[in-house]
């Protein structure tokens, strides 16, 4: 494995990601499924996975990319974050052997996307940061078949191996998961500034397409202050194109005592991005048909009008305005693979 160190203690460095685990022979990094095997770091999760689901794409959510197209979804177990909300703690916390889950190759998993008339592969559900090997060998056969990939990802990557990893994604959407670098060391048990550096790294110097997620918690990164800190800083370091997704949080794992996000906290959110001067803004896990639906910068008409994961009207023809003309950001037209 090529992201390791080898120390002098005869440990090994795992440099994946920014926690850079010190592993013992045998011993598992923070992430369950990156293990000394015999002096080498090895993914014993690779071809293992939690199930291939088809999802609409608005379901990632990428809003901007090919939509209503159908996604091929997949996942192992694991996860480099340790975040106290996560939605999928069930796998993303697993310290369970990946051999008894389904085994699907890099090759099978492509062929499946192609019967199912898939337009892109998702690499989702845990992070897949961690399953690197499993996830790039995918990409690579899914390029040669004409289909995209997607990641959904944290963005928890060190600079190495981000280049390699997004040289191979046509699409991600990062989770922006606050403003703030307390919130990542509390309640994420990671740091903000190299997520920060991963998302300004995809949109300035990747052809990938990028959307960004942030999950609302009242009480924890919900303020003005952080939105509006936020927001400045998107459109400082990605400028106003970038799709900005805020969605409810739910009770789960270790926050299980918290409130669900209200929609007006939403709508507050949604407000102050668009008073930021971001062009695409949009509310998840709520049905709200003004903040799913996509508008035009230049006229305001409704682009494409969405019912939580369908699409209910479409104005957009090869990504331009049917109404004024105007280009609208994004991946748009030929669905066909």
């Amino acid at each position: 494995m090529k992201y390791q160190n080898i120390l002098k203690d005869n440990k090994l460095q795992c440099t994946i990601c920014p926690r850079n685990c010190k592993l013992s022979d045998g011993q598992r990094g923070f992430c369950q499924i990156r293990k000394n095997i015999g002096g080498n770091v090895e993914l014993i999760s690779y071809g293992y996975n939690t199930g291939l689901s088809v999802d609409p794409i608005e379901k990632k959510p990428l809003y901007h990319f090919y939509p209503s197209s159908k996604v091929l979804s997949f996942g192992t177990l694991g996860c480099n974050m340790g975040c106290m909300f996560c939605q999928n703690w069930h796998i993303s916390k697993s310290k369970g052997d990946p051999t008894e889950l389904n085994q699907t190759s890099p090759e099978k998993i492509v062929e499946i996307a192609k019967e199912l008339g898939c337009k892109s592969v998702a690499f989702t559900y845990n992070d897949p940061v961690i399953f690197f090997e499993y996830a790039i060998d995918t990409a690579k056969i899914c390029r040669d078949n004409g289909i995209k990939t997607v990641a959904v990802t944290a963005g928890y990557i060190n600079p190495e191996p981000r280049k390699e990893f997004f040289t191979y994604m046509d699409a991600a959407n990062i989770d922006l998961k606050a403003f703030s670098e307390d919130f990542y060391k509390k309640n994420c048990l990671a740091s903000l500034e190299p997520i920060l550096d991963t998302i300004k790294y995809v949109k300035n110097e990747t052809n990938c397409w990028l959307e960004l997620t942030t999950l609302l918690i009242e009480g924890e990164n919900d303020s003005d202050d952080e939105l509006e800190r936020e927001c400045e800083w998107i459109v400082q370091n990605l400028g106003v194109d970038v799709p900005l997704h805020f969605s409810a949080f739910h009770p789960d794992y270790k926050f299980m005592d918290r409130p669900q996000t209200k929609l007006s906290t939403l709508l507050k959110a949604y407000e102050i991005a668009k008073k930021a001067g971001i062009k695409y803004v949009y509310t998840g896990n709520v049905l709200d048909e003004k903040t799913s639906t996509t508008y035009c910068h230049a006229c305001s008409k409704s682009l494409i009008t969405r019912n939580i994961y369908s699409i209910n009207e479409e104005n957009l023809q090869n990504g331009y305005c049917t109404f004024c003309g105007a280009k609208c950001e994004g991946r748009f037209g030929g669905l066909d693979i």
